[in-house]
């Protein structure tokens, strides 16, 4: 009798193990794609199981959930955030997540040559950051950030953040400005010996334009000895993304003659020197390039015009001259292949 009852025992014992962990490594159903869970300050376990369950996840008994996770030592120790709900999700992995604060991290990318208006502007969309400067001007916002008075153009490094549900786009910028000063301090600490720059808020000026006059990352080190070439003899930048800048919300697409002529603090047509701010949030691959300029004589260079998004240098005004001449060839056969192959569409269309 007494061995009919240790085996029962034995028997319950094994099938109730085997439902145990079925239970600990089987993925929970229900879950959606995308889904998200959030533990609050102050969630007990019962309370991210209801919320599990809320949703439509097939969560098991709470006896269940409770041994678990005195099995994993996570009982009383779950960590606030949000984690992530995949398909393969099992009771385990889940409370080991929360256990070692295994938080979803989300991304937001500041992209090179990005201006001010346009990085408040993407900050705005991300709906998954707590919304800390939407009512601020760029003033108020720089005050928040812990450097009142500095103007706020160019000084946000361009990079990809992580961040995690609580944080806020005031998160995001300080780090992205603490990160442009390390930048901009070890570019500062590599110029080279003879460098016209003064200070380096000059560098990160040039490095702005730099930025905005080339995508192409071979040719930013030439340019910017261009244009140290330029300030050192006192000849003016003339360089097209400054005017632009200065005509703020109103550029349209297409800068006219009368844009170069028309006298602004950003107008490097009409004014000798840098531009009293930069123009827009320059990589450190632009710092770089400033830092370390090309050596060489060019004073010119022109888009090649062939789409590549690549230019012609030139030492003299009669080789960028001859220059322009090239691109606008170009120019007026790419247009003109343009026009020719709207007109066969609409031959077609009408056939």
């Amino acid at each position: 009798m007494l061995f009919l009852l240790l085996l029962s025992a034995a028997v319950a014992g094994t099938w109730l193990w085997q439902r145990y962990t079925s239970f600990a490594d089987a993925p929970l159903a229900g879950i959606e794609n995308g889904q998200t869970l959030v533990v609050e300050p102050g969630d007990s376990l019962p309370a991210v199981v209801r919320k599990l369950r809320a949703t439509g996840v097939r969560t098991g008994e709470p006896i269940q959930w409770r041994a678990l996770a005195k099995q994993l030592g996570a009982a009383g120790k779950l960590q606030v955030g949000e984690y992530e709900l995949e398909k393969n999700t099992s009771p385990r992995k889940l409370l080991v997540a929360m256990r070692d604060g295994r938080v979803v991290r989300r991304r937001f990318t500041i992209v090179e040559g990005w201006n001010i208006r346009e990085l408040r502007a993407a900050l705005k969309r991300a709906g998954e950051l707590e919304h800390e400067t939407d009512q601020l001007d760029d003033a108020a916002l720089m005050k928040a950030l812990g450097h009142p008075g500095q103007h706020p153009e160019g000084r946000f490094l361009p990079e990809t953040y992580l961040f995690v549900r609580g944080d806020s786009d005031l998160d995001i910028l300080s780090r992205a400005h603490e990160a442009m000063d390390k930048a901009l301090a070890a570019a500062w600490e590599q110029r080279h010996e003879d460098s016209v720059l003064k200070t380096p808020d000059e560098m990160l000026v040039l490095a702005s334009i730099v930025e905005k006059e080339t995508g192409i990352a071979e040719e930013r080190p030439r340019i910017a000895g261009l244009f140290e070439q330029r300030l050192r003899i006192g000849m003016r930048l003339q360089t097209d993304p400054t005017v632009i800048y200065g005509l703020g919300a109103s550029y349209d697409g297409n800068i006219r003659k009368v844009h170069l002529t028309t006298d602004t603090p950003y107008n490097t047509y009409t004014r000798a020197g840098l531009p009293p701010t930069p123009i827009a949030m320059p990589g450190v691959d632009a710092l770089q390039a400033v830092a370390r300029p090309a050596p060489g004589e060019d004073l010119f260079f022109v888009a090649v015009g062939d789409g590549s998004g690549r230019h012609l240098f030139a030492r003299t005004l009669a080789e960028h001259d001859a220059n322009v001449q090239r691109y606008l060839q170009r120019y007026r056969q790419a247009r003109a292949a343009e026009r020719a192959g709207a007109d066969a569409v609409q031959t077609q269309e009408r056939q």
